[in-house]
């Protein structure tokens, strides 16, 4: 049964507070009840992508800002209803559930009349509103202005699109195994359940709707695995040209640092095939190093997990190079705020610099452990150049023994096209990336 919607307003409302009081979104909504979840997530989505807007509008509503939970349910409720053409329900009904949700919480209760008296006058001056509001940037684009003032920076010609682009739904796209089935076959499965899907890349397929993973042909088999077209971009640049091991030649020794959730390393393992390849996943955080070992079993593949820290191998190295090390490193995740809208309201312009910091820390413990002649693929989720170009310029001046491979760059969420020089890149719809291909001379 549908749950009524003051219910889900409730829920989103408090989901929002937890964010704004430095909660991840992952972490407030997981605390949902599993019935309700999909429903308060989609909602919650759709606030957080118009926060910018939603804030703004009860500026002009309220002089004074409400306590947390109450200023939480006004602004989910404006976020909902600020533009009829994209609201999930009819703006007075949006108006009206959110009073309901007011006055039948306690901790909401008392300012249930003024959040009324706010959102009835949003129905009557919407337009006038929405027009004052249409004059300030964070309003119009929905991101922090420290977030808009270093795009127009870093990517001067296309600083709207990118943020236009952050608050578009994300599709839902698939790597197929191909120890297990082809792209090619697997599409016919898809299309058999009646799940319609395009080609993307060389192993890749982006359903033409989200559905629960449970619903796809041979999921929990490990048929497929559910990744962005442009994260799957990585275990082909790192390993093209490394495979395939000659026969009786020792298996490559692949290094995944930063491994969680275990996508990537699963891919390298396809890749290669059975025996061609010896792969430690590295992760230093021991719960997210579980969520490996669960992709890996379900796949049937097999990997050295080690919980321990990439920055400093004297805990966990054997001293032997490797071929082939992938540094998904840790960022802003500015390239993925479309599938994490809390991730724009959540970071500080600070954290840009602490994370620059650690990933050149990081390129620097792992590129005296990669072999004379092997490679290092530097990658982040991230459109800001300070995590990607400007990274890499920094490092390739310091290390005169490494040489830039071709590789994408910067790929802007979105940006669709191929890229010259790398085999197979994903068209059409991907997040925001960056990849750097680092060979040792």
């Amino acid at each position: 049964m549908q749950p009524p919607l003051w219910r889900q307003l409730q829920l989103t409302a408090g989901a929002l507070a937890s964010i704004r009081a430095g909660t991840s979104g992952s972490v407030a909504f997981e605390a949902v009840e599993p019935a309700l979840r999909p429903g308060v997530q989609a909602l919650g989505f759709q606030v957080l992508r118009w926060l910018g807007r939603a804030e703004a509008l009860r500026r002009h509503l309220a002089k004074r800002t409400p306590p947390p939970l109450p200023d939480a349910l006004l602004c989910t409720a404006l976020g909902l209803a600020w533009d009829a053409e994209r609201a999930p329900y009819e703006p007075f009904t949006l108006v009206d559930q959110a009073v309901e949700a007011a006055k039948r919480n306690p901790a909401t209760r008392a300012q249930a009349s003024f959040i009324n008296a706010c959102l009835r006058r949003f129905l009557r001056e919407r337009d006038e509103l929405v027009a004052i509001t249409d004059q300030e940037p964070v309003a119009q684009w929905n991101h922090p202005r420290w977030w808009i003032e270093k795009l127009k920076r870093d990517h001067p010609r296309d600083w709207q699109r990118i943020l236009n682009a952050d608050n578009a739904q994300a599709p839902m796209t698939l790597r197929v195994n191909t120890q297990k089935s082809t792209a090619a076959a697997y599409l016919l499965a898809l299309e058999a359940a009646g799940l319609p899907a395009t080609r993307v890349g060389a192993s890749g397929l982006q359903l033409g709707r989200a559905r629960p993973v449970q619903q796809l042909p041979g999921f929990a088999e490990g048929a497929s695995s559910v990744q962005d077209a442009a994260a799957q971009m990585a275990a082909p640049l790192l390993l093209d040209g490394l495979l395939p091991v000659k026969p009786g030649a020792a298996p490559l020794r692949v290094l995944d640092a930063c491994a969680a959730p275990g996508g990537k390393t699963a891919h390298l393992l396809e890749l290669a095939g059975p025996g061609a390849a010896e792969v430690i996943a590295l992760e230093v955080d021991a719960l997210r190093s579980r969520r490996i070992d669960e992709t890996l079993s379900r796949l049937g593949l097999q990997a050295k997990v080690v919980v321990a820290d990439a920055a400093r191998p004297a805990d966990w190295w054997d001293g032997t190079p490797f071929d082939a090390i992938l540094l998904d490193a840790p960022c802003t995740a500015s390239g993925i705020v479309r599938r994490h809208p809390d991730v724009r309201w959540l970071r500080r312009e600070s954290d840009t610099a602490q994370l620059a910091a650690q990933q050149a820390a990081l390129l620097a413990a792992l590129w005296p452990l990669v072999r004379p002649g092997g490679r290092l693929l530097y990658c982040t989720c991230s459109v800001f150049r300070e995590e990607g170009s400007q990274q890499i310029d920094a490092f390739l001046a310091h290390n005169t023994d490494a040489r830039l491979q071709p590789s994408p760059g910067h790929l802007l969420p979105q940006s669709g096209g191929n890229v010259r020089g790398v085999p197979d890149n994903p068209s059409g719809d991907h997040d925001g990336f960056f990849y750097a291909l680092l060979e040792k001379r």
